[in-house]
Parts: C-alpha cells; structure tokens; sequence
C-alpha cells in the first residue's frame, strides 16, 4: 500500500520551511506540511511581545535562497521577520501544501508498511514515507514554582504568550529574569509604566548590537544589485564564525568580549551600584550572550529599579523579596525563557517494535546522528534536533546543513526501492554523541556554570560545540554505511 505522501513535515516554523523549500526546488512537490496553528511562523508568530526582535542580524537571518531585500533595519523585529516568512511562503506555492489547524499528537511508525502514520487531534490520519520534524526546541515556556503565586491579584503572563490585551500604562510592573526577551522587554515598557522593577537571579553578559536602519538609498542600492547583500551576508557570517572562537576554547578570543561587554557596562550605566549588580561572574559565553544598544541604559531611568535578592514569596499585593522587602505590583512578566533540554515534544513518537522516543530520552537524555536521525526511528529526520543550537551564529545555517545532509538521505532512499526504510545504527548513533560529548571539553560551556543548555542531569544537549563550518562539513556527504537498509517487514 502506497502512503498519502512521499514527506510529511510537522511544523511550519523556519526548520519546516527550510525543508519545504529544498523538497520545492528539488522538484519533489508530494509534501505535506502540519501546522497546529492558524497560520505559519513558529517563534515569530508566538512571541508578540513588545521589542520583540532577532538577535541575528537581518541579512543573515534567513533563508539562503530567498534574500529579503528590503530588510528595514540591521536587526528586524518580529512582524517584519513574520512577514518575511509569509511572502516566502506566497512566493514559492507552500499555501498548497499547509494543513494549517492541524496539530499533530502522534506519529506511529508502521513497520509492516515501512511509512509513518501522522494522527492530528481531530483523529484525522495521513501516512507519508518519510517524516521531517521541525518542532523547534523553544516552544515550552518556562515559569518557575513560586510560592503564593496563587494568591496574587494582580495579572501575571509569560512574555510568550503576551496579553495585548493588558494594558500597562501608568501600571506598577515586575519583569522576572534578565535574558534574552527581558532585554527586550524591559527598554520597551519602561517609558509607559508607572515603576518597573526589574528581578535579577543572575546577570547576563550583554554586547553591544550595533542596530541601524537602512536607508532608503542602501535599499536600493541592494535591489539594483542584490550581490551586495550577499557581500555583507557573507561578511556577517565570517564575523560570527570568528566571535565562536571564543567559545571554542581561544581565551584570547574570549577575553576580548568580556573586555568588551564590561566596557559597555561601564559606559552605559551611571549608578555604580547598579553597574556592580548588574556585572556578571562566570565566563562569557557559558550562558547565552545577549545583543542590546538600550538594556543598560535603562537603568538610568527613575522609575526603574533592578532587585538582586532572590523572590521569597508572591502576596496578595505583589512579591515579598528574602530581604524582607515587599513590592506593590499591578502585573508580572515572566521572562524565564523556555525548557530546551530536556526535551517534552507536544506530539508522541512511535518507532519500531514501539520505541517511545521521549521516553527514552528522559532516560538517557536527547540525542541524534548529527542531531538529525534517531535509531529505532527509520524514515525520519529532525531539524534542529539534539545538539544543534548556536550560541554565535544563525541556526538557519544549521538548518540548511541538516537539509544538505537529509536531501541525500532521501534519495538514496528512493533509489533503494519503496519497499525499503533507513535506519542509522545504534553504534554510529553512540560512537557520534560520545565524541559530541567530549568536544564540550575545554569550551565555555564546561566551565561550571548552570544554564538551560543543560538538562536536568547536567549533560548539555542543546549546542553543538564547534562552529557551523564544521558542521557543515560533517553533513555534506551521507554515507550509507552509517545505515541499515531495511526491507518491508524486516
């Protein structure tokens, strides 16, 4: 029996994108993309939250074979990247493929018919040959257990999931957490709220951005000769591939950007009490390193105080801090970014001889073949997956190494006939992650501190340790004796 479709993709945020679009233009067109939302964009479509922007600059920060010409600034904000991702859509006759409203809740392989089967919580099912999942690993968001939290009368959200329809005018707000959309937060509530307090547990290191807009002569400029965009995509990429040896262990590298971000500090923070809270302790890099022109700055602020004593307690009229202060609060924002570690899909995943894939991660912890195949679950593929994520450059080149890599994996499929599945064996699987795992050593991610690019048993199953060049390399060429190839009911 033939499957409904040759590929189906679970997600259309960039990761399923990025996959339909190779699919597009490699004349593949029997493809289906799942989307549980009404309309297309992942992270950009969730995060509405005010400032919300990319900390990639615009020129990189898309897909390879579709530059946007017309970015308007270097750093774009989220409804101007949503848009980006819709006409990309548009143009390339993706609408056809998307089954929007569509949320996935388990995929089944059917070992006997060597397809997957894909049910949606409507209890609609589709089979397809092959599965691509673009789920993306910041979809959880994370809010820490606070006692008493119940009984705050005030609102409370989390900045991903945004309440455009509170307004904070003229409102006593609290922002918890100082990552990576608190700096993007924080500059842009301050000026309409009453106070802002701002709860630090740990403080960032923090760069400089270097935002602008283009003009409208450099738009056109890029228009009437759009190898100039490429020029300074490349340049900008060389850049961050030069940034990343700092993280890799170059400690030259490493020292200048903490020279640099104190600097910074220094300069943009006149209080200096402030500038002592606010100047981090352990090695930059270990925790994401955060983009931002007006963060500190906005310490300068009257009406804005950051708080450095841990939280003891939510009350009825806003959060008792352990050094016995009370805070009067109308709203809270938790700004406590998302679980990516360990990773709890939404959708259940079923392999051979009913392998659960969740369940076995929480055992061992997250892992992948190149952070895209998984053994036990043949005909499949993650982008973005295990050990995939950056901490210096755009995961869209990530993406698009996986599709280089997942490409050839689908041909070499389709030349092995359709009664054959694919298969990456156990000890490829291990040998790839215990070599992932030691590479850690000596980068700024062993150098003791706690992130969420750790999970629960302190393995980090979030980066990938080199840089992209690297890993573009390592997925160039699939080779099948990393495989078994299986037949129909083997």
């Amino acid at each position: 029996m033939k499957a409904d479709f040759q590929v189906g993709i679970v997600g259309a945020g960039f990761a399923g994108l990025v996959a339909a679009l190779r699919l597009k233009k490699s004349g593949r067109d029997n493809f289906i993309i799942f989307e549980r939302a009404s309309e297309v964009g992942g992270t950009w479509r969730e995060n509405i939250y005010p400032g919300c922007a990319c900390d990639v600059a615009s020129p990189l920060y898309s897909f390879a074979g579709e530059p946007n010409l017309g970015w308007s600034k270097m750093y774009a904000s989220q409804p101007e990247i949503l848009a980006y991702i819709k006409r990309v859509v548009a143009n390339n006759g993706l609408d056809r493929h998307l089954r929007l409203n569509t949320d996935v809740v388990e995929v089944r392989f059917l070992e006997s018919e060597g397809y997957w089967k894909v049910i949606d919580r409507k209890g609609n099912s589709y089979t397809v040959a092959v599965l691509l999942l673009g789920l993306g690993p910041l979809n959880r968001p994370h809010i820490p257990r606070f006692e008493g939290l119940e009984e705050f009368r005030g609102r409370t959200f989390h900045s991903a999931r945004w309440d455009s329809s509170y307004d904070l005018k003229g409102k006593r707000v609290a922002v918890i957490g100082t990552g990576a959309s608190a700096i993007q937060i924080v500059p842009s509530i301050a000026p309409m709220v009453k106070q802002l307090l701002v709860l630090q547990r740990t403080p960032a290191w923090v760069a400089h951005r270097f935002d602008k807009d283009f003009s409208g002569f450099s738009k056109w400029l890029f228009r009437r000769f759009p190898l100039l965009q490429q020029i300074q995509r490349e340049v900008i990429y060389w850049l961050n591939e030069l940034s990343g040896l700092g993280f890799i262990g170059y400690s030259h590298f490493n020292r200048l950007m903490a020279w640099l971000s104190l600097r910074k500090l220094k300069k943009e923070v006149k209080d200096p009490e402030v500038r002592k809270k606010l100047q981090p302790h352990y090695t930059i890099g270990c925790k994401r390193i955060l983009r931002s022109d007006d963060f500190y700055p906005t310490f300068n602020r009257s009406n804005v105080q950051l708080i450095t004593a841990s939280i003891e307690r939510f009350t009825q009229q806003g959060i008792r801090t352990k050094d016995g202060q009370e805070h009067f609060l109308d709203a809270v924002i938790f700004a406590t970014g998302f679980v990516a570690a360990d990773i709890q899909l939404y959708t259940k995943i079923v392999g051979r001889q009913g392998r659960l894939l969740i369940e076995e991660w929480k055992e061992k912890g997250a892992e992948a073949f190149l952070g895209t195949t998984v053994a036990g679950y043949p005909n499949m593929g993650f982008i973005l997956g295990p050990n995939t994520g950056l901490g210096h450059n755009s995961v869209i080149h990530m993406m698009e190494s996986q599709m280089n890599y997942l490409m050839q994996y689908i041909e070499y499929l389709e030349q092995s006939g359709k009664e054959s599945f694919l298969e990456v064996r156990e000890e490829v699987q291990e040998a790839y992650n215990k070599k992932l795992q030691r590479q850690f050593k000596g980068t700024v991610w062993n150098s003791g501190c706690q992130s969420w690019y750790m999970n629960e048993k302190g393995r980090n199953t979030t980066l990938y340790p080199r840089l992209t060049t690297t890993f573009r390399k390592i997925t160039r060429k699939f080779n099948p004796e990393d495989y078994h190839l299986v037949q129909k009911g083997g």
